[in-house]
């Protein structure tokens, strides 16, 4: 198993003395295991310092040069993106919402000569987070729109707390705004079977016991089951933009977005979200 050969041009973004992941190899194995136990124990791993840090500058500027067609999105929602329950006490998660705003830059602005879109396309990487997360069923995202995204914040943007509506995230931290951003998180707070709504509340009323926090650093790959654990990016202070690049996967192979998610997240809905869906063009709201 050796796929540097190919991929010379690009895997000198990645650190692959420190993380030799298209070789057979007892550090590679290692490796492998540790995340797999990190994730298991605590639905989170992180590789600090993934991408060598003598590059980080070139996919700054890469994210500068596209930033502009960002595509920015201003909600409020609870940590489930679900409708207000009136029938329940305001102090329900359900009833928690908060103002969220953020912007994608859509996948169809990293062409073939992207250092991400590269990444992404590796068959390596895709293995070595297939096998980190032990997941059977595992496909790169088809969406044209969102298999490769950065996700830009300015500041006092973010994500309020939420859990993810898929089973894992796979990012790439990037740059850092003058402060703030950090990633903070409660493990496995709901299962499910168990939504652990007092739980999930003493996290939105700041009980620090139940929270980790994360500063991820330019050139850190974080892998994150958020389908069952709290988590919220914090308020970023300053000028400077956060960029993350998001690599995504599904279960199951030819998934894109829906029309209406595509249109939300992107700005945009291409036909083959209007094919998937089985609508036509004239049934879309705008």
């Amino acid at each position: 198993m050796n796929d540097l050969t190919d991929y010379t041009d690009y895997t000198e973004y990645l650190d692959t003395s420190r993380y030799p992941i298209a070789e057979s190899s007892q550090k590679r194995d290692e490796i492998v295991t540790s995340a797999q136990s990190s994730i298991m124990a605590d639905g989170c791993v992180v590789l600090k310092g993934f991408i060598r840090a003598d590059k980080i500058a070139d996919l700054v500027a890469e994210c500068d040069r596209v930033e502009k067609f960002g595509h920015r999105n201003f909600t409020r929602t609870n940590p489930y993106f679900t409708a207000d329950r009136e029938d329940l006490p305001t102090s329900h998660p359900l009833r928690r919402f908060f103002d969220r705003s953020n912007a994608f830059v859509p996948a169809d602005n990293f062409g073939a000569d992207s250092i991400l879109r590269k990444i992404f396309d590796w068959p390596a990487f895709s293995r070595f987070i297939k096998e980190v997360l032990q997941e059977d069923k595992f496909f790169p995202y088809a969406d044209p729109l969102a298999d490769v995204t950065v996700n830009l914040a300015e500041e006092g943007n973010g994500f309020p707390w939420h859990f993810d509506t898929n089973n894992f995230t796979v990012t790439l931290a990037i740059q850092n705004a003058e402060s703030g951003g950090e990633f903070e998180y409660s493990p496995m707070v709901r299962s499910l079977t168990e939504e652990n709504y007092e739980k999930v509340e003493r996290v939105l009323d700041g009980d620090k016991d139940l929270i980790k926090t994360l500063l991820l650093e330019p050139g850190d790959l974080q892998i994150f089951k958020g389908r069952y654990s709290l988590h919220r990016v914090a308020p970023l202070r300053g000028p400077r933009k956060r960029y993350v690049a998001i690599f995504s996967y599904v279960s199951e192979p030819g998934m894109v977005s829906s029309p209406q998610r595509a249109k939300e997240l992107y700005g945009r809905v291409l036909p083959i979200h209007i094919e998937h869906a089985g609508m036509r063009t004239d049934e879309l709201i705008d």
